[in-house]
């Protein structure tokens, strides 16, 4: 006697049904509260009319949608096959493995421990530092090189009290800029050390470009017993960085290769907080952003030698036109 059997085709959400992988792609996306708007530097698309940073409710809701979706399939393409074991990340480990696979650069073989930083600083840094096609950057460029010069008491005191000033000066003069802070734990294997950073972003009123200034950028490349290539491949980098963020991308890259070519030629180990994957962490990584002009934790007075919370007037600055926005020490107040 024939038995007729009825085969049934799987559907494509079948995989979700999955008490498991659904566990494992939620656990991904969870966020926490906290002081301003998580954003991911990938898909980053951000309101440039709005100070507090706020986004009307119909909006948010459908990108919201649309973005969640996205990621729940992402999540499930590149995770599904792992076992139970290798799936408890978090969401900013998620976007660092992508970083790290994307960007690595694994190989040891001869060719690898030489390189041309003349080369190097003339196809990939100079086209970025000197470009000079983009006049919304020279503008923001030649603001925040004045910025620094009136804020410059800061600079070697504390860098968050001197980036809350840069960015209050900015946002004053018209500019979206923001504070923005990455975080990041430490991955199981060590191959990556928990950390955290903080910037200013801005973002172009006419596009979704996104610009990043870092006044200590080239600071953040120094490594122990530097070859004299590298030495020559980091002086050729700006102390301050603005540029859009797939510059930032390359150089982060360059810069990261060159470093760990010149550990290998000492026979050392390039440290996990100078790794590709820990570089990019710092500033493509998901990140926070907050307006606020005065920094979350406290800043202890001996940074300057007195107490920070004054609000007052400075050299250059009137009373009105300040509003609050700045924070200065004792020091800086005029009669």
């Amino acid at each position: 006697m024939a038995v007729n059997v009825r085969r049934c085709n799987k559907r494509v959400t079948d995989p979700f049904n999955n008490e498991e992988v659904r566990a494992r792609i939620f656990s991904s996306i969870g966020s926490t509260s906290s002081s301003g708007s998580e954003h991911d530097a990938e898909t980053d698309i951000v309101s440039s009319s709005s100070s507090s940073h706020s986004i009307s409710s119909s909006s948010t809701s459908s990108t919201s949608t649309s973005l969640c979706l996205s990621h729940l399939v992402q999540n499930f393409l590149e995770c599904g096959s792992n076992s139970p074991s290798n799936t408890t990340t978090t969401t900013t480990t998620t976007t660092s493995d992508k970083i790290e696979t994307r960007y690595s650069s694994d190989s040891d073989s001869e060719d690898f421990l030489h390189s041309d930083p003349t080369a190097m600083i003339r196809d990939v840094i100079v086209p970025i530092i000197w470009n000079n096609a983009d006049p919304f950057r020279n503008h923001l460029i030649s603001h925040v090189t004045k910025a620094i010069e009136i804020f410059s008491f800061f600079r070697d005191k504390t860098r968050s009290i001197f980036n809350r000033n840069l960015m209050a000066y900015l946002r004053q003069i018209g500019y979206n800029a923001g504070i923005c802070k990455t975080k990041w734990d430490a991955s199981a294997g060590g191959t990556l050390t928990a950390g955290n950073y903080e910037f200013i972003d801005v973002i172009c009123p006419n596009s979704t470009a996104r610009y990043v200034i870092d006044a200590e950028f080239s600071g953040e490349f120094e490594i122990a017993r530097e070859t004299s290539n590298y030495k020559k491949l980091r002086s050729s980098l700006p102390r301050v960085f603005v540029g859009k963020v797939e510059d930032l991308n390359k150089m982060i890259r360059l810069m990261c290769d060159e470093a760990r070519r010149s550990m290998k030629i000492n026979g050392l180990t390039l440290p996990p907080w100078r790794r590709n994957r820990y570089m990019q962490i710092k500033w493509l990584g998901k990140y926070r952003r907050t307006t606020n002009c005065l920094p979350a934790a406290p800043v202890s007075s001996s940074a300057v030698g007195t107490n920070f919370a004054v609000k007052c007037r400075s050299v250059g600055f009137d009373v009105s036109g300040d509003s609050g926005r700045f924070v200065y020490p004792p020091v800086a107040r005029t009669r």
